[in-house]
């Protein structure tokens, strides 16, 4: 237990399914390499009794064949029966396996990449649904896990199937990629000792997924792991984008339609920009995408202050999917020791920590001491100004928080604050209720005390506040 990284709220989940009175059905899901089965190996390494992983792009007969092969792999005399011919066969063979062990306590069952075991006209889904209903149910002792990259699927398959899985979930995880209060310990575990300002920088750049993290080498600076990663031949994520959707989404030419949609813009578009710049048709195939996008933890959906679901922003949230489309795409072969130092990084570094505050909402709440005041976080824009995060409070208040990336102290100029006191005008007169507004900056090392400051900040959190625990 000790070798796992943050997902506190994760592993007391699954560790009191392990005192439970009944059989219990876990689904986990996330995006490739953020952890998923190391997680449950590490939980339940005590406790399992079978596990099999599915083949990727596998026929029927290999998985059928890769699932009797693992289960005689655990019971050595299962050799001498014959490979099942089916999805109802292969199953009953497991629930005999089951039979014969006599462990007290829960028994753990672990399919891993559960999706790839599905098949056409397979009735893989049904029958693993009549496993669980007609044998798993009957038993008070089984913990049974699937998990999934592919997040469609497991939502739209598993857990919202109208037969046989109906509300039979006990427990859906969807695992998210480490925050940089995750990122940090993980890195600090590894030996890889930065100040916080580089790790906010890794994170901008490939974000909190374990495995790329793991690849950091102790003693390398920001520029040279970058390198290492993103830039130099054979580094892991000089191709990884286009590996990523065609592992996690069938057909996924229109998932990256609508990243590259995305990437375009640094303040999120509308569904009716994103049909014009993707060239994707409204209707069935676009919600449906960007859905999966959605679920999968590479778009974020935007809801607007008091608007309709017409005004909803729909932001690239990727971390590593937007660094790629920005610098890796057309300078494989470069450096980001000289990319870092051009002008366009400020504009990314801008966005990239907009987006990692987005992210990083609870942390803000925390940092203002308002966490334990009900909020709601949305952004707001007419045709003359836009806030990216507004926290509406219970308590008759409103913050306009800007989120400014800088290398040192952020200096509030004459005109910004002539912006920001505008835009301040420009969202009261819209205010639907009286409430008071603050103006609220979010910084990496926090704002420089000038005239223009004192006129329109009221507080401020800096990057320190980001790398809060989860309360």
């Amino acid at each position: 237990m000790s070798k796992i990284i943050g997902r506190e709220k994760e592993i007391i989940q699954l560790e009191k399914l392990l005192e439970s009175n009944k059989s219990e059905l876990v689904v986990i899901y996330g995006r490739r390499r953020v952890g998923k089965t190391f997680l449950i190996r590490e939980i339940y390494k005590k406790h399992t009794i079978f596990e099999v992983s599915g083949i990727p792009d596998g026929s029927y007969i290999d998985q059928l064949q890769n699932f009797y092969n693992q289960i005689c792999s655990f019971q050595k005399s299962f050799t001498k029966i014959d490979v099942p011919k089916n999805w109802l066969e292969a199953f009953n063979l497991l629930g005999k396996y089951i039979d014969r062990k006599s462990n007290t306590g829960k028994k753990v069952i672990f399919i891993d990449e559960f999706p790839w075991m599905y098949t056409h006209k397979s009735k893989f889904v049904q029958m693993f649904g009549h496993f669980w209903n007609s044998y798993c149910t009957k038993r008070n002792d089984l913990i049974v896990v699937i998990c999934g990259s592919a997040a469609s699927f497991m939502v739209n398959k598993v857990m919202q199937d109208p037969k046989g899985l109906h509300h039979r979930v006990t427990l859906p995880i969807r695992l998210l990629p480490f925050n940089l209060y995750e990122t940090e310990l993980f890195l600090k575990s590894k030996k890889v000792i930065l100040d916080r300002y580089s790790y906010l920088q890794l994170y901008m750049a490939i974000g909190g997924i374990p495995h790329y993290l793991e690849k950091i080498n102790s003693g390398d600076s920001v520029p040279v792991a970058i390198d290492n990663l993103c830039f130099k031949k054979g580094g892991l994520l000089v191709n990884e984008f286009n590996n990523i959707f065609a592992s996690l989404f069938d057909n996924s030419e229109n998932h990256i339609k609508i990243i590259e949609a995305l990437a375009t813009s640094q303040k999120g578009i509308t569904r009716e920009k994103l049909i014009a710049k993707s060239k994707i048709n409204s209707g069935g195939t676009l919600s449906k995408t960007i859905e999966e996008l959605s679920e999968s933890g590479f778009l974020t959906e935007y809801e607007p202050y008091n608007k309709t679901s017409k005004e909803t922003l729909y932001r690239l949230t990727d971390e590593y999917s937007l660094f790629y489309l920005k610098y890796i795409k057309s300078n494989k072969g470069g450096s980001w020791k000289t990319l870092f130092s051009s002008r366009s990084y400020s504009s990314w570094s801008g966005f990239a920590f907009e987006n990692l505050c987005l992210k990083h909402n609870t942390q803000i709440l925390i940092g203002l001491g308002i966490n334990g005041i009900d909020s709601n976080s949305s952004s707001w824009r007419n045709n003359n100004a836009q806030i990216d995060l507004l926290i509406d409070r219970s308590d008759r208040s409103i913050n306009i928080c800007e989120l400014k990336f800088s290398e040192s102290q952020f200096t509030i100029s004459k005109s910004y604050a002539d912006n920001i006191s505008n835009k301040k005008k420009e969202f009261i007169a819209e205010m639907k209720e009286r409430k008071n507004v603050f103006v609220t900056f979010v910084t990496t090392f926090g704002v420089k005390k000038n005239n223009h400051s004192l006129k329109v900040m009221d507080n401020q959190i800096t990057m320190d506040s980001l790398f809060e625990r989860d309360r």
